[in-house]
């Protein structure tokens, strides 16, 4: 097996091809692919598919694609290649030998390898092997911009292998050879000014100086005529050289050397990293800047980040690559803005650059308004490039600055510097874990990394990418070879260890954090330690505002202060996170400067704004009045950090969806015992609705174990009977029944006599779902009868029991009233609900086409209201629709749209049901065999979870595939069939019965 992409995209199980689907159900293939062995977010996906306007329905079809997927390579494939549903997303799990790209990305890291050890010989197979992949990455595919970048990217690594091998031909005396692999390339892309170069060493070492020229000649017209900017350096030199062979002048090495050396005279920047890696987007628009640049305009960019991204290494790298422009100077200087007592003063940085300038010391003035004159003159006619290292401000800075003339100036600083320039500052994030497991790499070598990946996987993780902590722990590894990568991640994964643990002699990441924290005013630098005190992945400002006990407008004001000083990351508009370590350190702050009383008091007035915001979101899907009931709450502490909330808000509890889990859990764990199971019980209706069953069952475990720790019976009732709905919902019947016979048990002990009853009847619908129709039935109208339980909730449940039991015309009126009563109250939730269910009881009966209106009028009212529960089970009855009105095409659609909407919410008993309705219309396609593989699917997921409605369903299916070829064993299967159906009392017991008495009788 072999996955192909550079090229276009192919996967080659043998000599065959594997058939891959639509261009877009290809682009999720081939983003798995790049990102192999790493999850892919459910929104990189839509991002890649449709950059622009993803439609409303674009994760239900990255979700479709990507099931497709999976299932042809899990047809195919064995475990070195499989694609996986994670929280989020996907994850393509490969052998990365299979994929070529990788390959060839090895063979280049180890060809690069053995050109640094000086062995250019042995890396000249292997770079030949990468230079060969002319044809671009993913050929034949419109690209959206991951992909883009990666092949850009992949087209980047190839010329760096094509110089590479060039140089290495060079080195070992064959500049035929170099000549030869670089004339049909320069002659494609006329701007590769480094291959040109190259081109005219190996023209000349052959002899072949008027070729060299020639080239020097082509090159000069094009980098004029196309950009504006003259050869480089490097090319000049080669003209001379070149010339001068030519004319057999014996010392041309003499002068091109004096060249170089006059270009070089003010040259002050300090040594940049050998293994600088990463940042390939901003280091090509910093040197595009600066390459299409005005002449007589100075060119200032900024560049900021937290402390440790590598603002100055960036910034050096980019200098360093334009060095060549700018022979009158590169200066550098250190403006220590980090503190106040270390600040440079503009008139001190003045005299330390009009020195690398070359003025003597004698001539440059006293005051600052003569040295600012001296170095504006100085700099408006001379190409020079300046670094201004660590900014503390725009007023240090400002005074630098040219005013005329071609100079470029970088700078950088932990600061927005917004007054500078016109242009947006240059803000880098920390690496990608590609980029840095790569920086790990180039400090302990490919063959560490790649004998401990998972490992080096931690370690960057650990560090959270942040470019100064993977050097530090990088250098660590490097000084000592006999450490595992493992050995580091087993002391780093000590909490306590993970700050100090990532230092070196000279540098230590709590250094270069505190060095940022230090002059910072005490308002903000309680701020920033109250978001080591929570485990939520943000807050807004309003919760900032009640975990510090602040007015909105001074946390905001705060909160804005700290972004621009980039300890605080705003992730969208009014929300804010800490980079993880970052968070390690305020979290080390916050225990050493404030009192445990007081950290538990901030968490809990921000616990107490998240329940009332939470319940004021639920307004439009939670009965208030069943709510206050069960959450017994008081009034809020912080009433005015509640005036922007919006009640029905469901776009902000999405939003929040993690941090109501890490919450719930946080308040678990220290201390907050009845915020754990209030803030579960008030995201309940949210999570249902949406159907995250998983995240019912994760608040609700920790609410139930608070609600025991504080001893409070009733709240141990309600988390009992809150997870119940989630077991039902994934198929855990018998953790389900289990649950709710405790909530009987409670309550009856509590006498609440009523309550226990509602109990009951949530025990009904465990009977139905495990056959136990009339038990079901008689508990659903005892529970009308009684009052105890608002109608709404009861009568679907009464319908479809009634309808499992082929009482299709009391079924329906049922749901009718359902519906009846849904509209009166204007209730999306159970509106929908009762369209679907109308819809089902109408495909049921064959009435297919006022099945297909309201079963799509259902999915229109949940696609308008966010709401995803009982979505599979409605796709699967409109793909059972279509069935039956001869549309196969979208019946089949539908049903795998089903299926992959049951895995998602974790629905089993949804999954085995929507496989049984697939294999009835495979088997009206002809596909047999099919229909058989998808039935036996239907059959484990059904006997695992004890359905044995789904379960008799898979069995008759079978027993009809098998009944022409294998009769004995179809009849066992119709048997098994019909004595779960007699036992349910369901209708298809009379068919069955029918099929068995026409079979043939079994030999004796």
């Amino acid at each position: 097996m072999e996955i192909q992409v550079v090229g276009g995209l192919a996967v080659r199980i043998g000599a065959a091809g594997l058939s891959l689907g639509t261009p877009k159900q290809q682009l999720v293939l081939a983003l798995l692919v790049v990102r192999a062995n790493q999850l892919v977010p459910m929104h990189d996906l839509v991002d890649e598919l449709w950059p622009d306007d993803p439609p409303r329905s674009a994760i239900a079809n990255v979700r479709t694609y990507a099931g497709n997927l999976r299932r042809s390579l899990d047809s195919y494939a064995d475990d070195r290649l499989r694609i996986v549903r994670e929280p989020g997303g996907y994850r393509l799990l490969a052998d990365e030998s299979l994929i070529d790209l990788y390959r060839l990305t090895a063979r280049w890291r180890h060809a690069r390898e053995l050109m640094r050890a000086g062995a250019p010989a042995q890396a000249v197979p292997l770079l030949e092997d990468v230079g060969a992949a002319v044809a671009p990455l993913l050929a034949g595919l419109t690209l959206g911009p991951v992909l883009t970048a990666r092949r850009e990217a992949a087209s980047q690594e190839r010329r760096a292998a094509l110089e590479s091998l060039a140089e290495a031909h060079l080195i070992l005396g064959r500049p035929e050879s170099a000549a030869s692999l670089l004339r049909e390339e320069v002659s494609r892309q006329p701007l590769w000014e480094r291959a040109q170069c190259l081109l005219m060493r190996a023209l000349t070492a052959a002899g072949d100086a008027g070729g060299a020229l020639a080239v020097y000649r082509a090159a000069r017209e094009a980098l004029t005529g196309e950009l504006g900017v003259p050869p480089s350096e490097e090319m000049e030199q080669l003209r001379v050289a070149a010339a001068l062979a030519r004319r057999r002048v014996p010392n041309s090495v003499t002068e091109a050397e004096t060249i170089r050396k006059r270009s070089r005279t003010h040259d002050w920047l300090p040594r940049t990293v050998p293994d600088f890696v990463g940042r390939k987007e901003i280091v090509d628009r910093l040197l595009h800047d600066v390459r299409e640049r005005s002449g007589g305009v100075p060119t200032i960019r900024l560049i900021d980040g937290m402390a440790g991204c590598g603002k100055t290494t960036l910034a050096l790298h980019v200098a360093s690559r334009l060095a060549e422009r700018f022979p009158d100077g590169q200066l550098f200087v250190d403006l220590r803005g980090h503190t106040e007592d270390t600040r440079m003063t503009p008139t001190a940085a003045l005299d330390i650059l009009l020195r690398q300038m070359g003025v003597p010391a004698g001539r440059i003035p006293m005051e600052l308004p003569d040295r600012l004159e001296m170095w504006r003159r100085e700099l408006a006619t001379r190409a020079a490039m300046v670094v201004l290292d660590n900014a503390a401000d725009s007023r240090q800075v400002e005074p630098l600055l040219p005013t005329s003339g071609p100079a470029v100036v970088l700078v950088t600083s932990r600061r927005r510097l917004l007054a500078l320039t016109e242009r947006p500052p240059v803000s880098l994030a920390v690496l990608s874990e590609p980029e840095a497991l790569q920086l790990l790499t180039t400090l302990v070598g490919d063959g560490r990394v790649t004998a401990e990946r998972e490992a080096a996987r931690r370690l960057v993780g650990i560090c959270g990418c942040l470019p100064l902590a993977v050097r530090l722990a990088g250098t660590r590894l490097a000084h000592r070879p006999d450490w595992r990568i493992s050995d580091l991640v087993d002391r780093l994964n000590d909490r306590s260890m993970i700050l100090p643990g990532l230092r070196t002699e000279a540098r230590s990441v709590i250094e270069a954090f505190a060095e940022s924290y230090e002059p910072l005013d005490e308002a903000c630098r309680r701020t920033f330690r109250s978001f080591g005190l929570v485990t939520g992945g943000h807050l807004d400002t309003a919760m900032v505002a009640a975990l510090n006990d602040l007015p909105w407008r001074e946390a905001a004001d705060v909160l804005d202060e700290l972004v621009d000083r980039n300890l605080v990351q705003e992730t969208a508009a009014g929300r804010y996170r800490l980079h993880d370590l970052m968070r390690r350190y305020a979290a080390e702050l916050a225990r050493e400067e404030d009192e445990r009383p007081a950290r538990h008091a901030a968490v809990q007035n921000l616990l107490d704004h998240l329940l009332h915001s939470v319940v004021r979101a639920s307004a439009q899907t939670e009965d208030s009045g069943v709510l206050a009931l069960h959450l017994r709450l008081g009034e809020p502490r912080r009433a005015d950090l509640l005036v922007g909330r919006e009640h029905g808000d469901l776009d902000w509890l999405e939003d929040q969806r993690l941090n109501l889990i890490a919450f719930a859990r946080q308040a678990a764990e220290e201390g907050h015992e009845p915020m754990a199971w209030r803030l579960a019980r008030a995201s309940w209706r949210f999570f249902y609705t949406r159907g995250y069953f998983d995240d019912i069952s994760v608040t609700h475990s920790a609410g139930l174990a608070a609600a025991r720790r504080c001893g409070d019976r009733h709240a141990v009732a309600l988390m009992h009977n809150y997870l119940a709905s989630a077991c039902v919902r994934t198929g855990a019947f018998q953790d389900a029944s289990t649950h709710l016979h405790e909530v009987v048990s409670i309550l009856t002990g509590l006498g609440d006599a009523a309550g226990a009853q509602r109990a009951r009847f949530n025990l009904g619908v465990v009977y139905w779902l495990t056959g136990r129709l009339q038990q079901s039935l008689e508990i659903n109208r005892l529970t009308l009868r009684s009052n105890v339980l608002d109608t709404l909730p009861v009568l679907p449940n009464l319908g479809l029991t009634l309808r499992c039991l082929g009482r299709y015309d009391e079924s329906m009126a049922v749901h009718r009233l359902h519906l009846f009563v849904a509209r009166t109250r204007q209730d999306p939730f159970h509106m929908s609900n009762a369209l679907g269910h109308l819809g089902g009881v109408r495909y049921r009966l064959g009435q297919n086409a006022q099945a297909e209106r309201l079963l799509r009028a259902s999915l229109a009212l949940r696609d308008r209201t966010g709401s995803g529960f009982a979505r599979a089970e409605t796709i699967s009855d409109l793909a059972g629709t279509y069935r039956q009105l001869g549309r196969y095409e979208e019946a089949l659609r539908h049903h795998e749209a089903a299926i992959e909407a049951a895995a998602a919410s974790g629905e089993q008993q949804v999954q085995a049901e929507a496989r049984n309705e697939l294999a009835v219309t495979l088997r009206a396609v002809g596909r047999g065999g099919e229909a058989a593989a998808v039935l036996e699917e239907a059959l484990a997921i059904a006997t695992r979870i004890a359905h044995p409605y789904e379960q008799a369903r898979a069995l008759s299916g079978l027993a009809e595939h098998l009944v022409d070829e294998q009769p004995v064993e179809a009849r066992r299967y119709r048997q098994r069939a019909l004595a779960i159906f007699e036992r349910m009392g369901a209708p298809e017991r009379h068919e069955l019965r029918r099929q068995l008495a026409a079979m043939p009788s079994p030999p004796t």
